[in-house]
């Protein structure tokens, strides 16, 4: 899908000056939003982005204010992972 937005010259140019390739932050900001709002998910977000790596999405992630979901509930899932993997 192609989305296209108009702005007048102006401001266009102003937007351009402070990001050089306006189209990919465009596209980063609604991205990182989405994420944010539970729309997208990291392996979206990836594939959309072309990042080469989870840690590289992280990183965006990270970078735009869009942290990872990660609740008090993944966390003990995971000690007790790590407590079976150890004791196994």
């Amino acid at each position: 899908m192609r989305i296209s937005i108009q702005v007048p010259d102006d401001i266009g140019q102003e937007l351009r000056e402070r990001w050089e390739d306006l189209p990919r932050h465009v596209l980063e900001v609604l991205l990182a939003d989405a994420y944010r709002h539970g729309l997208m998910t990291a392996g979206q977000v990836r594939e959309i982005l072309e990042l080469p790596t989870r840690m590289d999405v992280d990183a965006f992630l990270k970078k735009a204010g869009a942290y990872l979901d990660y609740t008090l509930e993944d966390l003990d899932e995971d000690v007790r992972t790590l407590r079976e993997l150890r004791a196994g």
